[in-house]
């Protein structure tokens, strides 16, 4: 998940670069939105990690 972030992060500087605004600003948002809910699994499988040791 967090390579999709990247990819969609590269998208949103080359559009950006090139001086599509709209197609950067969504990917850049794409990329933020994905990030977060990588973030989110990771919180929760360290949590679920922790618990099973347990």
């Amino acid at each position: 998940m967090l390579r999709w972030t990247l990819t969609f992060l590269i998208i949103a500087v080359i559009a950006a670069i090139l001086g599509f605004g709209g197609i950067a600003a969504g990917a850049a948002s794409i990329a933020k939105i994905v990030f977060f809910v990588f973030l989110v699994l990771l919180v929760i499988s360290l949590i679920r990690g922790a618990a099973s040791r347990s």
